[in-house]
């Protein structure tokens, strides 16, 4: 095995310049995505492939684009693109899969129609909901009927297609698309601020980001294409995958199975007790998550199974066990998640105590050009900081047109903007979580201390609509796409602020595209016959959880929810501390804070794999070295991805086999 020479502070590709033509390209490939990502998920539904922090879809368009590419350079190389342009067409299509699927479209236009819809005389929405919406929200009139045309053909389809009432649709589009305008430009100030801690800093890992650089490599032709081991990691699931579709046509063909369900295994008390707990073997996710350090694939599932012995425990005690409104997990559970929550947002503010005073230094005082960091940031910090806060305030003084009371307004913005988003961040750079989901909304927070009819209905009511577009559901957070870009930019030698230019135009145009497409598909096909999720859960579960605090039912405020919150927060404050003294100690608070998600209830067994894989080889292996890896990122951040060993000289190896490397990268 060769033994590669690798620094810790490996010199960066110098920032090049990037022809402007690769934006022409990408307006076509944007629109491609668009349509592949919306007839996928919403027409075909079992093929998810947009909604992920790493969508399969655009992994797909560039491995073509790789492809192609490397065909031009050969017979005409005056039109082929540098790893520069073909990486922030990556990034252009990340964001583009984030918007159309998950991330906004297809959360923002169903909920702004099945309030109406699914209004009945029983459950009397009309009288509870209607009144409170302003007339600029819904493409419906809220004082009208239940079931009006616009609603109707949406989800029955349009008998013709010349019926569509796009026009209804151009104002609520519009005002909604300026509270998403306001919050992605948020969300680039704080990767503007988050940037040099994380990465430079801190050194996370992103591990999201290394199968595009490894694609794109200098040397991809031979060290990533031409590695056999990458071919095996690809052919073992496609081989499975294979055979499992051919299985649904020519069922005599064997079929693999990838699902089980531990609850299946334990019907007596008190195992009974455990809340849904399925085994999903996934590939990809094996492969990405074997790039995580040990550490951290043990706590993520550590803690995972320590949620469910508490089940046990509970359910043995003869605690009744109630499940948190519109999230699959225990009520103690997501308010211990909640708690830590805020100490770590309080832990990642201590340990960049340093960059923090220093950016807000930069915000409010007058330095010197030579004395300034932010030259090549992605903004200024004087913008990023100012520019967070105008987004703030420009999201509350929206939310107070619409109806909502200030200090509700204040609170589910800074909640939503400053807590989670930034949690939600950190598990996808740090611990490479393919979905950022949550165990709690910011309104969770206010049922410690009082009931939620006391928010009074026309909040209840924008909360509804909230929680569908925004605070629930938060798969394809932009956040995490502006993060890695930030990453792949520093990866491959582009300048960052070039991506102030992609991603508007990205931004806008996924928008446009998206709302085309997705009011198109439920009129011509009937959103009763689309993916159920999307049009019949998603939208209405938040009015169906707020419907009895609207009519006036106020259950009493228990001790539960504002003990375990108290219990999560010191355990993780525990947690934290210990692990800022002790370079051994094994469990990591993120791990604990991620415990109740819908994330490690999918990927918990492909943790658990990947780490039973690693860690022995870590320890027993005694391989010296792994192959030179193209992908500078790769070279600066290896000790913290494979726990790796510095040696005499700085030279930095890795006993976990070089050979896995690319075996893990053919996987995912």
């Amino acid at each position: 095995m060769k033994r590669a020479s690798l620094q810790t502070n490996a010199k960066r590709p110098a920032p090049s310049g990037i022809r402007w033509r690769v934006l022409g390209l990408g307006v076509p490939l944007i629109l491609l995505t668009v349509a592949i990502v919306s007839y996928a998920e919403l027409v075909i539904t079992y093929i998810q492939i947009g909604f992920l922090q790493f969508p399969p879809v655009v992994i797909g368009i560039l491995f073509f684009l790789v492809l192609a590419n490397q065909a031009t350079r050969r017979f005409l190389p005056r039109l082929s693109l540098s790893r520069q342009e073909l990486m922030l067409l990556y990034v252009m299509l990340l964001l583009t899969s984030m918007v159309t699927s998950r991330g906004l479209m297809e959360k923002l236009i169903p909920a702004l129609v099945a309030v109406n819809y699914y209004a009945t005389e029983t459950n009397g929405w009309r009288e509870l909901f209607f009144h409170h919406i302003r007339p600029e929200l819904v493409p419906f009139d809220p004082n009208g009927p239940a079931v009006q045309e616009v609603a109707r053909k949406f989800y029955e389809r349009a008998e013709e297609l010349s019926t569509v009432p796009w026009r209804a649709w151009v104002q609520p589009l519009a005002v909604w698309g300026i509270l998403a305008g306001l919050f992605f430009f948020g969300f680039l100030c704080l990767a503007a601020i988050l940037r040099r801690q994380w990465v430079d800093n801190e050194k996370l890992t992103f591990p999201l980001t290394q199968l595009p650089l490894e694609f794109v490599g200098p040397e991809a032709g031979t060290t990533f294409f031409g590695n056999p081991m990458m071919w095996i990691g690809f052919g073992v699931p496609a081989l499975v995958f294979g055979l499992n579709g051919l299985h649904q046509y020519v069922p005599a063909v064997p079929q693999v199975r990838l699902n089980y369900s531990v609850n299946a295994w334990f019907t007596e008390r008190p195992w009974n007790g455990i809340f849904y707990t399925p085994i999903f073997i996934s590939f990809a996710a094996i492969g990405f998550f074997y790039l995580l350090p040990t550490q951290v694939l043990f706590s993520l599932w550590f803690f995972f199974v320590l949620t469910r012995l508490q089940d046990v425990v509970a359910t043995a005690l003869g605690f009744r066990l109630t499940t948190m409104p519109l999230y699959p997990t225990r009520e103690y559970l997501a308010y211990q998640v909640a708690g830590a929550y805020f100490v770590l947002i309080a832990w990642f503010g201590y340990a960049g105590l340093r960059h923090f005073r220093r950016v807000f230094q930069a915000a409010f005082r007058s330095i010197p050009p030579q004395e300034r960091e932010d030259a090549e940031e992605l903004l200024p910090y004087r913008l990023a900081v100012w520019g967070l806060l105008a987004s703030l305030v420009g999201s509350v003084l929206w939310c107070l047109w619409a109806g909502m009371s200030l200090w509700v307004a204040v609170f589910e913005i800074g909640v939503y903007l400053l807590v989670v988003v930034i949690v939600m961040a950190r598990s996808v750079a740090e611990a490479g979580m393919p979905m950022t989901e949550t165990s709690f909304r910011p309104v969770d927070l206010y049922r410690m201390f009082g009931q939620k009819a006391a928010l009074g209905p026309r909040n209840l009511t924008l909360l509804s609509f909230f929680d569908a577009i925004f605070t629930r559901d938060l798969r394809g957070l932009t956040l995490t796409g502006y993060l890695d870009g930030l990453k792949i930019a520093d990866g491959v030698g582009f300048r960052r602020r070039t991506l102030l230019v992609a991603v508007p135009l990205t931004l806008t145009l996924a928008f446009l595209s998206a709302a085309v497409v997705q009011l198109y598909l439920p009129y011509a096909h009937g959103a009763n016959f689309l993916y159920g999720y999307v049009y019949r859960a998603n939208p209405i579960w938040a009015f169906q959880d707020y419907a009895p605090a609207v009519e006036g039912v106020r259950p009493p405020v228990t001790w539960v929810p504002l003990f375990f919150f108290l219990v999560g927060a010191v355990v993780t404050g525990g947690l934290a501390l210990l692990r800022s003294l002790y370079w051994w100690w094994p469990l990591h608070p993120l791990g604990y804070a991620l415990s109740a998600s819908w994330t490690l209830i999918v990927f918990w067994f492909s943790i658990l794999v990947a780490w039973s894989v690693k860690t022995p080889l870590l320890q027993y292996s005694g391989v010296r070295g792994v192959p030179a890896l193209s992908a500078p990122v790769f070279r600066d951040d290896l000790w913290r991805i494979c726990n790796g060993r510095l040696l005499d000289g700085g030279e930095l190896v890795d006993p976990s086999s070089g050979a896995l490397f690319p075996l893990a990268l053919g996987l995912a």
